[in-house]
């Protein structure tokens, strides 16, 4: 039986202390969201008289109704399609031993090293010829090429601790290639595709720069866009802004409550494998 000794309670008292000062924040960004705008006082004090009336302001007001819609649109297509391909296009990369894999694995990797930065004037000017400026397309084909190259490099590098055994199998018994990806492999990087498909959600959801620059002028616009639209340059409402956080926030936190277990098991399964 283990005792409570005092190095216990010190990690008790750190532990708590960590979790005061991650959950202060949110507190007063719930405080603040719940205030009425004529309420002064320190955001610190908690709200005497809490009111709903700034969520549906900031709801009409900015417009996060289409906001919402194409954050989830952009996203999800872009992760699918990011997924998609990197777990195809690391398969071979991982199980080929021939020059030409090697190459191309570095060749990927070179969009881990280089920022994307460098290139968003030609990217600019290649989704203006393609005509995809001021549509949700152009950002589900940027966040598809982006996030390919650190993705396919989770799933080589999970790829390659994976055991061969079951492929050669399969094998065995006739299936090609591509039906033991589909039916032996893919079922295997569960663990990995959790974590990525968590990674790449936040990044694509949580993106301001991008969805600003290929949006700009139209109607369509994503949720950190739109919450940007009521920070003024004299006059901000800060009641509305943070309403409008919480928001954003709620359908990030239901995938997230929805996947709890899995997501869990995922980043544990990867820290194993």
């Amino acid at each position: 039986m283990n005792r409570y000794t005092k190095r216990t309670f010190v990690l008790e008292v750190v532990m708590i202390a960590v979790a005061v000062v991650f959950a202060f924040p949110v507190y007063v960004l719930v405080n603040l969201a719940l205030r009425k705008p004529s309420d002064t006082s320190s955001p610190i004090r908690p709200t005497v008289s809490p009111t709903l009336h700034n969520f549906s302001q900031a709801w009409q007001q900015g417009g996060l109704g289409g906001a919402l819609i194409n954050s989830v649109v952009i996203t999800a297509a872009s992760v699918l399609i990011v997924l998609a391909v990197s777990s195809l296009a690391a398969y071979p990369l991982a199980r080929s031993t021939a020059h030409w894999s090697r190459g191309t694995f570095l060749l990927i990797m070179l969009g881990l090293i280089l920022p994307f930065q460098l290139a968003s004037l030609p990217l600019y000017q290649t989704v203006r010829d393609l005509g995809l400026l001021g549509s949700v397309w152009s950002l589900v084909l940027f966040y598809s090429g982006l996030q390919v190259p650190f993705t396919t490099f989770l799933y080589v590098g999970f790829l390659r601790a994976l055991p061969r055994d079951f492929e050669d199998a399969a094998s065995i018994d006739g299936a090609g290639p591509v039906e033991a990806f589909r039916y032996i492999v893919f079922p295997m990087l569960k663990p990995i595709t959790v974590t990525a498909l968590v990674l790449n959600a936040v990044n694509v959801w949580n993106d301001f720069f991008t969805p600003l620059l290929y949006l700009s002028g139209s109607t369509h616009q994503t949720m950190p866009v739109a919450i940007a639209g009521f920070v003024g340059q004299y006059v901000s409402d800060w009641n509305l802004i943070f309403a409008a956080l919480l928001i954003s926030i709620i359908p990030v936190l239901a995938v997230y409550l929805a996947l709890q277990r899995s997501i869990i098991n995922g980043f544990a399964g990867g820290l194993k494998g």
